[in-house]
């Protein structure tokens, strides 16, 4: 018989709390690893994943918890704590990558606090597909690194999210969703839009007028990537914020 595991939400907004109850193998650990996706796609300020219902199978299916905060990590810049591990596990968990990638505390309410400690300053705002969007993203940049004394991640932080709404208006068509994070070392940047369609850093004929925006956004950010959420996707950029 398949081994089986369920994965129930609670959103005790600003900490997301997944608690897992059955199996966890590496037949069972897609399930996990695309319930921590879906959770991650809400953009939550922090995530804790609650293991004291879960019988570990076999150890390798530990993994799912790293990937999803080395995932996450890039974005939405959310912390991911676990908790209240099964006996057998915590050994594993101390031995296994995830250990030194996600921190592991004794009960929920622990790991909430520590969640919520950890969870980064944002700023959030919804932009229409028009021209002034683009306007409207280095406003939010400029009001944000005043909040956060940032001066000197004005000028390229404006020029990466305009670009990344830029490119949501000219491809995507859709309503967008922004949001600025705080995560030191990190400005964290994403535009989330109703299209499916990937995106890549082209390289455009020199004597094209457009086509460079992605080019631009991949030299200015230490990391940027793209993400499926819902029936869209998210772009987003790491940028210094020293």
């Amino acid at each position: 018989m398949p081994s089986r595991i369920t994965c129930e939400v609670y959103d005790g907004s600003p900490v997301t709390v997944v608690r897992l109850r059955g199996d966890l193998d590496l037949g069972t650990m897609r399930t996990v690893d695309s319930a921590l996706e879906g959770c991650l796609a809400d953009q939550p300020d922090a995530l804790v994943v609650d293991l004291g219902d879960v019988t570990v199978r076999d150890p390798l299916a530990l993994s799912v918890f790293a990937a999803t905060a080395r995932r996450a990590a890039g974005w939405p810049a959310v912390p991911v704590v676990l908790c209240a591990p099964p006996p057998e596990a915590v050994g594993w968990l101390a031995q296994s990558t995830a250990c030194r990638v996600v921190p592991v505390r004794h009960d929920r309410a622990e790991a909430t606090r520590v969640a919520n400690a950890a969870a980064a300053p944002r700023l959030r705002a919804r932009l229409e597909p028009v021209a002034e969007a683009c306007r409207r993203a280095r406003e939010l940049v400029t009001d944000a690194c005043a909040w956060w004394q940032l001066p000197e991640a004005v000028g390229p932080a404006s020029l990466v999210l305009s670009e990344l709404v830029g490119n949501a208006v000219r491809h995507a068509g859709t309503p967008m969703r922004v949001t600025l994070t705080l995560r030191r070392p990190h400005l964290h940047l994403a535009v989330a839009d109703g299209s499916p369609a990937s995106v890549r850093a082209g390289s455009p004929d020199l004597r094209a007028e457009g086509g460079r925006g992605l080019m631009l956004v991949r030299e200015l950010a230490q990391r940027w990537g793209s993400a499926p959420v819902g029936d869209g996707k998210v772009v987003w950029a790491m940028l210094p914020a020293n």
